[in-house]
């Protein structure tokens, strides 16, 4: 998988750091920033254990008056990890560390304050806790107050509709609009305003940094099995898609509907597994309990899968049938 490496490289910049924080992260304390200190730090650490751990990518920047570090520790995903809270706790963990060690303290002898930040592109809707107390049990009688109490900040791109993102003069919201693109077309538009906006030779690394994540990542996610010609610029892809852009369109709808068609199949197996599986159940019942009514069948043939094998595991040792269905 490419967009962890091709989102390091875009976040390898200054300018991308900051319009992130500017555009996305709403609170005051980023007012006060002084985006001029922004610093790129190492993010190799070694914890005690002696294993390597490399941090996707980290930042500091100057907060208010003192040299009060605030650091940026990014993690990228394009996938959802349930226990993602447990990952930041540890990276956290091993960044603190190395600040002890290197003695990267506060005027006042304190660890500096970190916003741990997951960036998130995957199509289907982040569902994992932002907050590791969440992720674990409680045991009431005291032992819940020695839960640990972290959260990360989530910014899942497909999250922010196009009207939401077009409005912004920012860098990052250009690569929110290009990730939720739905057609070429849309592509185009934000190629246009991207070329526009990284013009100035001061912008040259960055601009290159965006071709490099568009013709090997982007393009050929979008357009699977089309040969693209050697690119060197935001301008030549500009220029690319629009001698292409009619084929290209067709294709890029044909690959939707195949993925449709495709999705389409695999409910239908899944569907399948499920009915098979509410028939097996019925017949077990049958045998064990006699005839059923109306109401236990539809409820047997309207349950998910998960619910109906904890049904068949509750029948291996129930003596009614309510214990079937009623057991907590």
């Amino acid at each position: 998988m490419q967009h962890d490496p091709s989102y390091k490289l875009l976040f390898s910049h200054a300018e991308m750091v900051e319009d992130l924080l500017r555009g996305f992260v709403h609170e005051q304390w980023v007012q006060q920033l002084d985006f001029s200190t922004l610093e790129r730090v190492s993010g190799s650490y070694v914890s005690d254990d002696l294993r390597d751990r490399e941090d996707d990518i980290l930042w500091r920047v100057r907060w208010g008056t003192e040299w009060l570090y605030v650091y940026l520790l990014l993690e990228f995903q394009s996938t959802v990890d349930a226990f993602m809270a447990v990952r930041i706790m540890t990276y956290l963990g091993l960044l603190y560390q190395d600040l002890i060690r290197t003695k990267q303290l506060t005027t006042a002898g304190k660890l500096p304050p970190v916003l741990p930040l997951v960036l998130y592109n995957g199509r289907p809707r982040w569902t994992a806790s932002t907050e590791i107390a969440e992720l674990i049990e409680i045991v009431p009688g005291g032992l819940e107050r020695y839960r640990p109490q972290l959260a990360y900040l989530l910014l899942d791109e497909g999250c922010y509709s196009e009207q939401e993102l077009a409005g912004l003069h920012n860098i990052v919201a250009a690569l929110f609009r290009l990730e939720n693109s739905r057609t070429p077309e849309d592509v185009q538009r934000v190629l246009e305003t991207l070329v526009e906006w990284l013009k100035v030779p001061e912008q040259l690394s960055l601009r290159h940094s965006f071709t490099v994540w568009l013709k090997r990542v982007f393009l050929p996610g979008r357009l699977p099995g089309v040969d693209l010609p050697e690119l060197h610029d935001l301008q030549e892809v500009k220029t690319m898609l629009e001698d292409h852009v009619v084929e290209w369109t067709k294709q890029w709808e044909r690959q939707g509907i195949e993925k449709g068609i495709e999705k389409g199949i695999e409910k239908g197996r899944q569907e399948g597994r499920q009915e098979g599986e509410a028939a097996m159940l019925l017949r077990q019942l049958e045998r064990k309990f006699g005839p059923l009514d109306v109401a236990t069948r539809q409820r047997i043939a309207t349950a998910d899968a998960d619910t109906l094998l904890k049904w068949g595991e509750r029948l291996l040792t129930a003596n009614r049938l309510a214990e079937v269905f009623d057991n907590p």
